[in-house]
């Protein structure tokens, strides 16, 4: 047995070079080769989060006030309960409740702070409703009943390579995941407040709109960093990251009539009435 778990931890160290190596081919289409590394990390996640979650590349997301986030590379969705506002192609509109996480992946050659910070805000702007209604048990249940989850927001994740710059862009994200050439390992850094804590992450992604006394939390508070196993950053990710998605793991009942009154309101037909 104990050599078995060994076996585990030692492909995790050669998964975890062998992902550093992909990240680091080079070739002379940057537009080709960006795409390209985008699919690595999506596959370096897609074998770390539950089947639950599915994976999209180059979304947009949106909340029902009609604001529409920057361009996301890649983005951890649930969609058992929520559905795509649009989807036709690469062509992708996808409801702010329904999305976990949300990846911003960027090679060598940094890109300035305020573009990220840009970036972030955008997403971060988006607002979650609690007007979902759903069957419970015997009876229904509105979302605004909800004690566990006020206002959410993904866990925010950047995914670069290592270069002369480095650090100017974490302040923004949850996660940041750096990959070295020079020590084929990957590196990760975690928001010193966001992610301090089980607490502290429960807080930031469930209640991200309203004031510390409005959130209730029962049970003891653990550090983040205690999830991270010396010697494999891959490892430590799959559990830092899943820890936290199970404390996202109530989704929002999906707002439909909020959606709906979007639709209308720009269309103009503002009072429900058909016109048929």
């Amino acid at each position: 047995m104990d050599g078995a778990v060994k076996d585990l931890f030692s492909n995790y160290q050669s998964e975890e070079r062998s992902l550093v190596e992909q990240l680091f081919f080079t070739a002379k289409h940057h537009g080709t080769i960006g795409t390209y590394r985008e699919q690595v990390w999506q596959e370096m996640f897609e074998n770390i989060i539950p089947k639950k979650f599915v994976i999209e590349q180059s979304v947009f997301i949106l909340d029902s006030n009609g604001k529409i986030s920057h361009e996301v590379d890649l983005a951890i969705l649930d969609v058992m309960y929520t559905p795509y506002i649009f989807k036709k192609g690469s062509l992708k509109f996808i409801p702010i409740e329904a999305v976990a996480v949300a990846i911003q992946c960027k090679s060598v050659s940094t890109p300035s702070s305020s573009k990220i910070e840009e970036w972030v805000t955008s997403i971060k702007q988006l607002k979650t409703k609690q007007s979902g209604i759903a069957r419970m048990a015997t009876t229904l249940v509105q979302g605004k009943g909800s004690e566990t989850q006020k206002a959410t927001r993904p866990i925010l994740i950047y995914c670069n390579l290592k270069g002369s710059e480095q650090g100017t862009n974490e302040k923004y994200f949850d996660i940041t995941i750096t990959a070295s050439e020079k020590e084929k390992k990957l590196e990760m850094r975690l928001h010193e407040e966001s992610f301090k804590s089980i607490h502290s992450v429960y807080k930031h992604l469930n209640f991200s709109e309203v004031g510390t006394d409005d959130y209730r939390i029962n049970g003891d508070d653990r550090e983040i960093e205690q999830y991270r196993v010396p010697g494999s950053t891959l490892l430590s990710l799959n559990f830092i990251l899943n820890q936290a998605l199970m404390l996202l793991n109530n989704p929002m009942l999906f707002p439909h009539i909020d959606y709906v009154n979007l639709f209308k309101e720009k269309e103009g037909n503002v009072d429900g009435k058909s016109d048929i």
